[in-house]
């Protein structure tokens, strides 16, 4: 059976949904996006889209900041994945990609007199990342991208050459993934995930003003953490601090809760993965799949 995506207004065969070769968006990178998850709860049997609503919030204010002009609203885009989920009949977590791209057929980089168009893409999706074991990671020599050149806080797809480096550069030296500075030498997040310290039974992470994405999932954390009783800090982090904490843990819609095990091949606390980030992870995966009724207003039902 095919699988359907969201094009031009309606919904298309995966196959037959194509975009012209000289599209600005392939051409510059001229797209915003957003990767959501879907979870399939097996006793209920539903399908579940988390935190649809916040995920397009973030949308349109990557949109407002790449001067595009949003087809639809907040509410229109959750009608849209609903339907499209359904549509495709899942019964096993998913992903989707909206996107919202410079249309127009030119070259030149101005995003001015350039169309916008809207395109949603689904597909079956399980952990992209062992979330079971401890990953190592080393800290990138590559760094973050700045808020005056491209806007990490925006979700845009020619930024993510960024994270392609710096992931392709961990995986070839040998680790899973990466920590990556700013150009001051501080710590910002992971290659494409934002990052959490644990640091003696308090949470650390970087601010939203420290060049990072700020991220649903993230958002997510902090507030699970503090129903738990757990603080989090939110500051400037040293590098240094890296090597020295108790525990950490990558977290986002694709890493979701990763544990990190060691950094720069420095063994955080005995090496293992830590309690506080094996709590959270098994919260997290309550949560998402509308386990737990306090937070089950996060999830969207699709059948």
């Amino acid at each position: 059976m095919s699988e359907f995506y969201f094009m031009d207004g309606k919904f298309v065969e995966a196959e037959k949904a194509m975009i012209p070769v000289r599209t600005h968006a392939f051409l510059y990178g001229t797209a915003v996006f957003e990767g959501i998850r879907a979870y399939w709860n097996d006793e209920e049997k539903q399908l579940y889209v988390f935190r649809a609503k916040e995920h397009y919030e973030r949308f349109l204010r990557s949109a407002k900041i790449m001067y595009m002009e949003s087809p639809y609203t907040v509410e229109e885009y959750c009608d849209i994945t609903k339907k499209l989920m359904a549509k495709n009949n899942y019964k096993q977590d998913a992903y989707m990609r909206p996107t919202l791209y410079k249309s127009a057929q030119k070259v030149g980089p101005g995003l001015y007199d350039n169309e916008d168009s809207f395109v949603l893409i689904s597909n079956k999706m399980g952990d992209y990342i062992d979330t079971s074991k401890g990953l190592r990671v080393c800290v990138s020599s590559w760094r973050r991208n700045s808020d005056n050149a491209i806007p990490p806080r925006a979700k845009v797809a020619g930024s993510y050459a960024n994270a392609a480096l710096i992931k392709t550069d961990a995986h070839n030296a040998g680790f899973d993934d990466a920590v990556v500075l700013d150009e001051a030498g501080q710590v910002t997040e992971g290659s494409a995930m934002n990052l959490f310290l644990v640091q003696n039974g308090k949470l650390v992470t970087t601010m939203k003003t420290d060049n990072i994405l700020v991220g649903v999932t993230r958002n997510t954390i902090m507030e699970i953490a503090k129903d738990l009783g757990i603080e989090t800090e939110e500051r400037a982090i040293d590098r240094t601090e890296l090597y020295i904490s108790d525990e950490a843990f990558y977290c986002g819609t694709g890493a979701q809760i990763s544990p990190i095990t060691s950094i720069d091949t420095r063994p955080l606390g005995n090496g293992q993965v830590g309690p506080i980030s094996k709590e959270l992870q098994k919260l997290y995966f309550d949560v998402v799949k509308g386990k737990i009724e306090k937070y089950k207003h996060w999830c969207m039902p699709v059948y």
